[in-house]
């Protein structure tokens, strides 16, 4: 069950909210939460919510384990952690990935293994193995109660598609928060900008996508080619970015506050810039506990550029088991290094902007293709393919029409800061809280419409 599906729209989510709302006491709703989280997982994962049970029980154990133990114990039993859930892991994510890249290396014939992929285990065993790591250094208490760990881990707006949590951020909002009209509408607000972004943009966009990368290779022109990259760049961000605010809102609903998962990535002057913009908490997550850890920028410039590299291959690898993500990783981390290498100087510029997109852009062909070589084609389309014939523009101009443009105009002005933009110089003006409110209405009924009339809605990052 996703977020942007008519079963969660129309009956997951209004009776949940008011079980929920009707309970007496905080401990109630915890409760509630706790229970209608493991629902929500277990509607689409019947079975593996008893692995995450089962997850969240083990990392439990292990941070009520550290009190009082000498720290060479303390770091045996963090090792015990950091290599149990990534084991984990790599067990449900990476076997066949690893099984299929020894044939090739070795001319070895390993029988495949086909093991399916608990949705959403990438964050929620980045989320247990932070809790970890966080009491280990001292940063969170080891909490006595284990439904408030099975609530942090499993509270269901951001247990499949993120944001990444950190205990210490939610830890007190577990055991004090309140739940208010205002926050709630606020909450409803935000969850229905985030599926607009979802259902009217990323659907529309991805649409066009999965046309183009299905083309055969006689018919991928160069402008098929953009058509198809630029909209998949779209694609990703409005579906993720759109899951993001639909889990901010959410947990405003129940009194949460979720840090902001993106800011605007694609206004990014540098790929630095980019990267402090996209998927923040995973970014963070990866500098708290890799980055650093392994040294960050304290042991001199070349070590830098490989601790860089090292956990751009890591970031790829955890976005999917291909080696088109590990490439795609490597990619990012080699041009955040010549940044370094070579630092522009001054304010920013359009080039800056420009060169940010069509980077981007190019790395999110290697992101979308199946393998290697389908990238490859791409990439020849996109920059050599002129090509010019009647089967070929027909090819290229098939999913460009009202509905995609309309899309196309809506996924730029929604890059942009407008909203920010329209706060600062209109400010709390009467009229605008009930005409944000009405819109809000109608961009609902749109979504709904759209859902109950269409069959394609992907969820790129629930595999993830």
């Amino acid at each position: 069950m996703a977020f942007s599906s008519m079963p969660f729209l129309c009956v997951f989510l209004p009776l949940g909210f008011l079980l929920y709302a009707l309970m007496p006491t905080l401990r109630a709703k915890n409760a509630v939460l706790v229970g209608i989280s493991l629902l929500f997982y277990a509607y689409g994962e019947p079975v593996y919510v008893l692995l995450m049970i089962v997850c969240v029980f083990g990392n439990y154990l292990l941070a009520r384990a550290f009190p009082g133990r000498p720290e060479r114990s303390k770091k045996a039993l963090l090792g015990v952690g950091v290599v149990l859930n990534l084991g984990m892991l790599a067990f449900y994510k990476y076997t066949g990935m690893l099984l299929e890249t020894v044939n090739i290396l070795t001319g070895l014939s390993l029988p495949a293994v086909s093991i399916r992929l608990p949705i959403g285990i990438s964050f929620f065993t980045f989320q247990a193995l932070s809790y970890v790591i966080d009491v280990y250094r001292g940063k969170a208490e080891a909490e006595k109660s284990f439904f408030k760990v099975l609530l942090y881990i499993s509270f269901f707006p951001q247990l499949i598609a993120g944001p990444i949590v950190k205990y210490a951020d939610i830890a007190h909002q577990i055991d004090d928060r309140t739940q208010t009209p205002r926050n709630t509408a606020l909450g409803l607000r935000r969850f229905i900008v985030g599926l607009s972004k979802k259902v009217l943009i990323s659907n529309t966009m991805g649409a066009a996508a999965d046309y183009v990368y299905a083309l055969p290779a006689a018919e991928l022109s160069m402008a098929a080619g953009w058509i198809g990259a630029v909209s998949y760049m779209l694609q990703i961000y409005f579906d993720f970015s759109g899951y993001s605010d639909m889990a901010i809102g959410l947990g405003r609903m129940f009194g949460f506050s979720i840090k902001e998962n993106f800011d605007h990535p694609y206004i990014a002057a540098s790929m630095q810039d980019f990267w402090r913009r996209w998927h923040i908490s995973l970014t963070g997550w990866f500098r708290e506990y890799l980055y650093i850890p392994l040294g960050g920028n304290r042991k001199g410039k070349t070590r830098t550029w490989i601790n860089r590299l090292l956990v751009f291959f890591c970031t790829g690898l955890w976005h999917g088991a291909n080696w088109t993500f590990v490439l795609w990783g490597l990619y990012h981390g080699l041009f955040l290094t010549l940044e370094t290498i070579f630092p522009r100087k001054g304010k920013k510029s359009l080039f800056g902007h420009l060169y940010v997109l069509l980077v981007v852009c190019v790395g999110f062909v290697l992101f979308r293709s199946d393998s290697v070589g389908q990238a490859g084609r791409m990439l020849a389309a996109m920059f050599t393919g002129v090509t010019f014939n009647a089967g070929v523009a027909a090819a290229a101009t098939a999913p460009l029409n009202g509905l995609f443009f309309a899309a196309l105009a809506a996924a730029v002005i929604g890059s942009l800061p407008v909203g920010d933009w329209a706060r600062r110089r209109l400010g709390q003006r009467s009229w605008t809280r009930p005409l944000s409110y009405a819109a809000s209405v109608l961009l609902l009924v749109l979504c709904l419409l759209s859902l109950s009339g269409g069959t394609y809605n992907p969820f790129i990052y629930f595999r993830f």
